[in-house]
């Protein structure tokens, strides 16, 4: 059961980046990506190769996670989940604080909820 909650809670913040990615790649210079960037048309056009970049990345951490389940590599999973919590601990310091929330805390809950899942060795 508690694998289940796990993995769904990973897929969860894989899908997350995924949105992300569209956002940043594909909305960015457009009404959606305007409004939720906060962002005048002439600041999401001249960011907007900027936001591709990040956008491509936050799909890789989304890759990821998914091939990690996919593949049933929990290092993976483990992996990738640290470079999200990473990636929110640096948004917040530099770009926004809410990121820490947003994208941080999901990844650091799916994490511990990996760790809590992991098997128990037998003991005697």
């Amino acid at each position: 059961m508690l694998r289940t909650v796990a993995a769904i809670a990973v897929a969860i913040v894989a899908v997350e980046h995924f949105g992300i990615l569209v956002l940043e790649v594909f909305l960015w210079d457009h009404e959606v990506g305007r409004e939720v960037f906060s962002m005048t048309a002439e600041e999401s056009a001249i960011t907007k190769t900027l936001a591709a970049n990040q956008g491509l990345y936050n799909g890789f951490l989304a890759a990821g996670l998914l091939w990690g389940l996919i593949a049933g590599k929990r290092d993976v999973v483990i992996f990738f989940l640290l470079c999200v919590i990473v990636a929110g601990v640096f948004g917040a310091a530099t770009a926004k604080p809410s990121i820490l929330f947003t994208q941080g805390a999901p990844a650091l809950l799916a994490l511990v909820l990996t760790f809590l899942a992991r098997p128990r060795a037998a003991i005697g």
